[in-house]
């Protein structure tokens, strides 16, 4: 009989960045001074506000570029957000940052209007 180990208060056993999205980023390139920029990756806090559109990854740092909406208002900003920053988030219920695994790439202006956001930029 196999048994499968209990992940409930431990770090969530989901990768925010696999191989084949790291491939993706590389193929996909700089953004940064694109005036509308696909969105590759989707992250979002589980709990409660706080979503991170990335636009760009840059491996050797573990840096993602692109959008981040934490409270949803006018402090939304383009800006570089850590990788390890979003795996060492722990929230409530020992729960963490998730990636949003049924997210499809879209232009980040199709993004924020589709979460309800107004863009800030």
């Amino acid at each position: 009989m196999t048994t499968r180990k209990n992940t409930i208060g431990h770090k969530n056993p989901q990768s925010l960045i696999t191989p084949e999205l790291e491939a993706r980023f590389k193929e996909v390139g700089c953004q940064k001074h694109i005036k509308d920029p696909l969105v590759i990756a989707r992250f979002f806090n589980p709990c409660g506000s706080g979503t991170w559109y990335a636009t760009g990854y840059y491996p050797d740092e573990k840096i993602f570029f692109g959008y981040a909406s934490i409270f949803r208002d006018h402090n939304d900003e383009w800006g570089y957000f850590s990788l390890q920053e979003l795996e060492n988030t722990k929230l409530r219920f020992g729960l963490s940052i998730e990636r949003d695994l049924y997210f499809q790439e879209k232009p980040i202006s199709e993004c924020l209007k589709k979460d309800g956001l107004t863009p800030n930029f």
